[in-house]
């Protein structure tokens, strides 16, 4: 028998390919919950099969959230709620914060139950770094509005993920070739299921990869971060400082540049001096 969950919500991660990476405490909070908030009821439904239970559930999704989240809310003083997505952890690229969000302001118990995620486990396939990353979910479709998001990222010094889909796979990689330059990235799919593939290599050559080729399943696409960018010459530092001393001090306008273009500030201060003084 199932133990009793005291009333609140329980944001249950559910596995992104292979059923048994569901661990054994999301099935038990699975099996026990009074009632389940799902994204699609048939896909939760083989999840529920699997490990032998039935339980109550309710659509929640981008096309009902708003109107079904007071409903659930409510119900979070006196019952346990569990909320899954179809794959992986919730609140990744769903409305499930929302939820959260209002759970909280009304005073109700919010427990997470860890587990699979299609955007860390892509990372741990890429061999690309991971001390720093970001996280983008979908890019937008039309060409202008996803030009406009990737040139968000361009100075940003981490790693990227992106969620994408196979028709528009390679028609986003050389999007992100275009604004970023042609860095190292990786495009992981069907993450944990028979056929998981990693395919490594530059923006470019990935995208000539897939444009005739587009693959299918779930993927992450991966970008690594910026190389270091090449040291500013004499004649770029020259250039700086004589525009930085037109409204600023030696000593102010060595700071700026030094803070801009990189280089010692004691040799760009005394260089400024040079300068002011011809």
């Amino acid at each position: 028998m199932a133990a009793t969950l005291d009333p609140g919500l329980y944001i249950v991660a559910t596995p992104i390919g292979n059923l048994g990476d569901l661990s054994p405490r999301a099935a038990a909070i699975l099996s026990a919950a009074d009632l389940i908030a799902v994204e699609d009821s048939r896909v939760t439904a083989k999840l529920l099969h699997h490990i032998g239970v039935r339980r109550p559930m309710q659509p929640y999704h981008d096309h009902n959230a708003d109107k079904v989240r007071p409903g659930l809310v409510a119900r979070l003083a006196s019952e346990a709620i569990a909320l899954v997505s179809d794959a992986g952890t919730p609140l990744i690229s769903d409305p499930g914060y929302k939820l959260v969000r209002d759970a909280r302001a009304a005073g109700h118990l919010v427990v997470t139950i860890p587990g699979p995620s299609a955007v860390i486990s892509a990372l741990t396939l890429a061999g690309l770094p991971t001390d720093r990353f970001l996280f983008a979910g979908f890019l937008p479709t039309k060409a202008k509005a996803r030009s406009d998001t990737i040139a968000e990222f361009k100075t940003l010094k981490a790693t990227l993920a992106f969620y994408e889909s196979g028709p528009r796979l390679a028609t986003t990689l050389a999007a992100l070739a275009d604004e970023l330059g042609d860095r190292d990235a990786a495009v992981a799919r069907e993450i944990s299921k028979s056929y998981e593939e990693c395919v490594t290599g530059t923006l470019s050559s990935l995208a000539a990869r897939y444009a005739d080729a587009p693959p299918k399943g779930e993927i992450v696409i991966i970008v690594g971060p910026p190389g270091e960018a090449e040291p500013a010459s004499v004649d770029d530092l020259d250039a700086a400082l004589v525009e930085a001393l037109k409204h600023a001090s030696p000593s102010k306008a060595a700071g700026e540049v030094a803070k801009r273009l990189g280089g010692d500030r004691k040799a760009l201060y005394a260089r400024a001096l040079e300068l002011q003084g011809k």
